[in-house]
């Protein structure tokens, strides 16, 4: 992946939130005028999450289940909930929400719009717009609050959720923002009222019904917010071109969408913020490292959060203005600045995904203060089982199967938790299954020495699952053929009393059968026979156990044998000239006299005559006069 396909959604999974993530900000820059009503700057500080006693437990807050919904807490901020195993029913609802809208504020021509098309959706309005990096001398500073979540802090387990929930995420959003999604998530996500239906009408358009008269009532309500100051037209023009992106938004898995408007003394301020899911298994160095090789123009940092680890990047990016939008009617391109992190769900294959764009360099620190915030209210929640692979394009994870066997992962996540196995077997299902092993390694030839001492025994392979339930694994190896073998590599485990400096283990050949020493028997001396450590273990690796009772005297052992001594063979008569024909027996060596000094300076050049070895008749009868080995 290249800096040309950044933003490609074929090589990059977050392309198409970083795509909505622009295209809010094409829309604020638009469409926010000195009429828009704003909120005060410290309505993004004023609430601290630390502070709140719901802070600490988002996942007891009584919130809709089953998706991705957003709920507004007193006093804390709305609190944002995502999951990975309910993308929803995937219905279209975006014709229905505009035409919902348009019947509500009377008709009439949209900003953008070319009336004589007959139908509004996002291409009439040249949405959505993709961004592009900006130059490395636009980018903005790595602000001292993204700075101080570099330092090291303690992090939290996540929630533990029942089997089939997946990967769930929740974190608070600061007041301030104005969400665009609905709080409901997308059809089929979450329990909604549902209208009345015609008779005629298909059941299965009820979720999808209930879900267009959500999100229409919810635009209205945002547009009467921010354009309560202005006529219908303004409130109109951004419920319709917010309708607009309603599918866009879901297919890129995005879980919250919201603009921000403030007023900082004399003058105003926008912002935007996008929360989504994706597919990326890369764990968080790779992630970081990948990142920052194809982003060059960004800065990119690993955090800690209370979460688990993040990597944290600050980039400038350029946004185009399409000419339809822009109150003067011509196109042009707008330089923002962005932060956005990445952080690893514990099921190791999906990555929630934090940004915020503004085109206000002047108040990138109030902004990225907030986000600091945001990233560490964040809390996860797993059930345990990791997610199905899937391409690393997929936005919206697929849901994860109730009954899919359990798969320890490669690279097992730094928060999760290490969860007990769903069955316990009883002790009849162990106690065959211990037994068909025993009978299959008794079966199989040998492959290991057989004068080795221990119980046989299986190493079992690396795809070896410990929490499979075992009645299902021992069915499994009953129906195996005959010659099927058991996996795993045959080892043999030594005794208690195995002791590895024995000289019988040194010298032990195939077939025999050493005897094990009796427990309490004296320290084995040492194999070279030199020495006999007093105070030696019985079993240098620790693992013989003491005995209970008193130690068992050693029997009585008998009196060595002490061999004769062997008489030396006398040395050889020099052979003379009628000796020269008869053969000899025996190697010639040279026997030094009782006065041999080797240190003496003096004998260095004197030299002994040479003696040749007598014959073997004579050798054994003679009586050498020194024995110099005793």
């Amino acid at each position: 992946m290249t800096q040309d396909v950044q933003f490609s959604a074929e090589a990059n999974p977050f392309a198409a939130a970083e795509q909505v993530c622009a295209t809010l900000g094409t829309l604020t820059d638009a469409l926010f005028d000195e009429q828009t009503s704003r909120h005060p700057a410290a309505s993004l500080s004023a609430l601290r999450t630390s502070a709140h006693p719901a802070a600490e437990a988002l996942f007891g807050l009584p919130l809709a289940p089953n998706g991705p919904v957003h709920a507004a807490v007193d006093r804390l901020g709305t609190v944002i909930t995502a999951g990975s195993a309910r993308p929803g029913t995937g219905a279209r609802i975006a014709d229905r929400v505009i035409d919902a809208l348009q019947s509500r504020y009377g008709g009439g021509p949209v900003r953008g719009a070319i009336a004589d098309r007959g139908t509004t959706s996002a291409a009439l309005f040249q949405l959505p717009v993709t961004g592009e990096f900006a130059d490395a001398k636009l980018r903005p500073p790595f602000a001292p609050a993204l700075a101080a979540l570099a330092a090291g802090q303690q992090t939290r387990q996540p929630v533990e959720l029942p089997t089939g929930a997946g990967a769930e995420v929740r974190l608070v959003v600061p007041p301030g923002f104005h969400p665009l999604t609905s709080p409901g998530g997308p059809p089929g996500v979450s329990a909604r009222t549902v209208p009345l239906l015609p008779a005629d009408a298909d059941p299965a358009d009820r979720a999808t019904v209930a879900s267009a008269a959500e999100l229409s009532g919810h635009l209205a309500e945002v547009a009467e917010e921010l354009f309560s100051a202005t006529g219908t037209e303004g409130r109109r023009d951004f419920a319709v071109i917010s309708a607009t992106l309603a599918d866009l938004i879901r297919d890129a898995g995005v879980a919250y969408a919201g603009v921000c408007a403030l007023q900082l003394d004399d003058r105003a301020s926008d912002a935007a913020l996008v929360v989504s899911l994706a597919r990326h298994p890369l764990p968080i160095a790779a992630l970081a490292t990948e990142l920052a090789t194809v982003r060059r123009h960004a800065e990119v940092w690993t955090v800690l959060l209370p979460a688990g680890p993040a990597a944290v990047l600050v980039e400038g990016r350029t946004v185009p203005v399409p000419g339809s939008l822009a109150a003067d009617g011509q196109r042009r391109w707008v330089v923002t600045s962005a932060v956005q992190a990445f952080i690893p769900l514990p099921d190791g294959a999906t990555v929630l995904c934090a940004q915020l764009s503004t085109a206000r360099p002047e108040d990138w620190e109030l902004y990225t203060e907030a986000f600091a915030e945001l990233l560490k209210s964040i809390q996860f929640g797993w059930d345990g089982e990791p997610a199905p692979t899937a391409a690393v394009g997929d936005a919206v994870p697929a849901v994860v199967p109730a009954t899919a066997p359990a798969q320890v992962p490669a690279q097992p996540p730094v928060s999760a938790p290490v969860l007990a196995p769903a069955a316990v077997p009883v002790e009849a299902e162990r106690a065959d299954r211990v037994e068909q092993v025993e009978q299959r390694a008794a079966d199989e030839p040998a492959e290991v020495p057989v004068h080795l001492r221990g119980t046989p025994v299986r190493v079992p392979p690396a795809d070896f699952n410990p929490f499979a339930p075992v009645a299902e694994s021992a069915a499994t190896e009953t129906a195996q053929a005959p010659d099927d073998r058991p996996k795993g590599t045959p080892v043999m485990i030594p005794p208690p009393d195995f002791d590895p400096f024995a000289p019988e283990a040194l010298t032990g050949t195939p077939g025999d059968a050493p005897t094990a020493r009796p427990v309490g028997a004296p320290a084995v001396a040492d194999p070279f026979g030199t020495t006999v450590a007093a105070e030696q273990k019985d079993d240098p690796f620790g693992t013989t156990l003491a005995s209970q009772g008193p130690a068992v005297p050693p029997p009585p052992s008998t009196p060595p044998v002490v061999p004769a001594p062997v008489v030396a063979a006398a040395p050889a008569p020099a052979m003379t000239a009628g000796d020269e024909g008869a053969p000899r027996k025996g190697t010639p060596v040279m026997i030094p006299p009782p006065d041999f000094d080797p240190f003496a300076m003096s004998d260095f050049s004197a030299t002994a005559p040479v003696e040749e070895a007598k014959p073997a008749a004579e050798a054994n009868d003679a009586v050498p006069e020194h024995r110099p080995f005793g």
